[in-house]
């Protein structure tokens, strides 16, 4: 491997180390090195493998003697101190001390909230908290065809889980009277026409920026023809906003507000007919509960113009509005149509399906909410779309759980080994190597252990191998020969640790479901029986795992990461 490479994957893992407490971790890494050399990616096997090495040699120094080394070469990646200080993302909007601030986030309820909800949901609940402010959870359900009974309920879970304690749930379809009154309003202002034209004919105008006739009907006509629209057929009339038919952004060109839709709805069932699109329902919302801030991904970004016309119509003072960068992870689907297909063909396990990003997901596997709202505000309200892989969400949920999260050992398919002249002894471990406190599980061993499959084809002839926290061996030819019990003898002479289990009966029999819906299967130790469902934990050289399912004969894990 060519020296500037070797070069480029140590710099980063000194960073990584340095970032988190002294121990870098291969994901992160790997991750840097490919973005700076996109064009190796196919070579990420072979590159993986050199990171491993590198990260071992450099998890074994002080976090001092790591900083020396990153500072000779590459000083521009230490962090300076004022740039570890948290930065507040909010300072653009440049709000006055004692300015009232009132935030809200309106979900559709027509699918399960993803990592995209999470960020708009959190910067708006933070603005206004920060600024003891007032946060409204909205759920913009005007479209029957669309919204779901099952979605309310899970929205408010999710974001209940996130910690978002809303001073308000508001349904923008029980204010249906009230945008009756802002249609009638603008009607009588002469701000708003009912068309009768055809839904192509309407199409095929707004696209060539054309007036139809119906644009000049006089109030008095419009209102009336309005009344009708209540008892006419779906498709007859529809409710138009008097735009202008020659602006170049096409979402002012006399846009529907208002149209026929007789499906029965979740909440109201057969009570309307008459529905608000959504640029008059949220723009009525807003003035309504008096929103005077709104951040929201950039998407919406040409639908600013219309709303805040229809609310000036309306006679609502403005609601400010700032767009950040659309937000998702590279390579998860998050269209809620396409994952919605996906469930039904059996493709997806479900909305909460391990390579998904919906909270559900996310929860599932063992992502903690904090780590969640950490990233989130990390990935700061710019406008500049970057891409954001899983390393960048595991990192913050990584440095949560390392804390957290108490050691077991699992032997993902056991190989079972002798070690001739093994000493029988008890060996004690601790259930985290940094808090005592907690503990530790003692494993009385002697000359028969399980190992991994994948170590076990690994060992090679004459090499010192150890057990973790238990003994030293070799392998010679065809047998596993014990060696010592010193660890400083493996430091010196040493080639891998390995973990282990001792062959007993009271071991469990674990499966873990992994991201791409491979099932791991392997033992761990006993004292895993006593985990609670939805606690994580952390698998010796395995990974982070969140228990999912405890039955007679097994346990059943979700992989969260490594």
């Amino acid at each position: 491997m060519q020296d500037s490479l070797k070069a480029t994957i140590k710099k980063y893992a000194l960073q990584n180390a340095i970032k988190y407490k002294g121990k870098a971790n291969p994901g992160a890494v790997i991750g840097k090195v490919l973005a700076e050399n996109p064009d190796l990616r196919e070579k990420a096997r072979e590159i993986s493998k050199e990171i491993i090495s590198v990260i071992k040699d450099i998890n074994k120094l002080s976090l001092e003697k790591q900083g020396q080394k990153l500072q000779e070469l590459a000083p521009e990646l230490l962090e300076k101190k004022e740039e570890r200080e948290e930065k507040d993302i909010f300072a653009f909007i440049a709000i006055r001390e004692g300015q009232k601030v009132v935030t809200a986030f309106p979900p559709e309820p027509s699918k399960y909230p993803h990592i995209g909800h999470a960020k708009a949901i959190i910067v708006n609940y933070e603005l206004a908290k920060r600024h003891n402010g007032t946060f409204y959870l909205r759920f913009e359900d005007t479209n029957p065809e669309l919204a779901q009974d099952e979605f309310y309920k899970i929205h408010i879970d999710d974001y209940g889980w996130l910690g978002i304690k809303p001073d308000k749930v508001d349904y923008a379809s029980g204010f249906m009277q009230e945008f009756y009154n802002y249609a009638e309003k603008i009607i009588k202002d002469n701000h708003a026409y009912v068309c009768s034209c055809k839904q192509e004919a309407i199409k095929e105008n707004r696209k060539n920026g054309t007036e139809c006739q119906c644009r000049y009907a006089l109030p008095e006509k419009n209102l009336e023809k309005w009344h009708e629209m209540f008892k006419s057929r779906v498709g007859k009339y529809v409710l138009r906003l008097k735009g202008h038919m020659q602006s170049p952004n096409t979402a002012l060109r006399d846009p529907v507000i208002f149209r026929v839709i007789d499906e029965p709805h979740p909440r109201q069932k057969k009570k309307y007919r008459v529905w608000p699109t959504y640029d008059f329902e949220t723009s009525i919302m807003d003035g309504i509960e008096g929103v005077t801030h709104r951040l929201r991904s950039k998407e919406f970004e040409l639908r600013n113009e219309l709303q805040r016309l229809i609310q000036t119509m309306a006679g609502f003072k403005e609601t400010k509005i700032y767009e950040f960068a659309r937000f998702n992870l590279e390579g998860v689907e998050s269209s809620g149509r396409i994952i919605r297909e996906k469930v039904q063909k059996k493709q997806l396990i479900g909305w909460d399906d391990p390579s998904l990003t919906t909270l559900v997901a996310l929860r599932r596997r063992g992502f903690l909410p904090e780590a969640i709202k950490n990233f989130v505000l990390s990935t700061g309200l710019t406008k500049t779309e970057s891409v954001l892989t899983w390393d960048d969400l595991i990192a913050h949920n990584r440095r949560l759980l390392d804390a957290k999260c108490n050691r077991y050992f699992f032997v993902e398919s056991p190989k079972e080994i002798r070690i001739e002249n093994a000493p029988e002894q008890t060996c004690e471990l601790k259930l985290h190597p940094e808090h005592k406190e907690r503990g530790s599980r003692k494993f009385k061993t002697k000359d028969k252990f399980y190992v991994a499959e994948k170590d076990f084809k690994d060992f090679k002839d004459g090499k010192l191998y150890r057990l973790m926290d238990c003994l030293n061996f070799k392998k010679i030819k065809n047998k596993f020969i014990f060696d010592s019990l010193e660890y400083e003898k493996y430091k010196k002479q040493g080639d891998k640790i390995i973990h282990w289990l001792p062959v007993q009966k009271d071991l469990v029999k674990v499966e873990v479901l992994m991201p791409n819906k491979e099932i791991k299967k392997g033992l761990a130790e006993p004292m895993v029986r006593g985990l609670k469902v939805n606690e994580v934990v952390q698998f010796t050289r395995f990974g982070f795992c969140r228990l999912d399912e405890k039955k007679s004969d097994k346990l059943r894990f979700w992989y969260t990461h490594d």
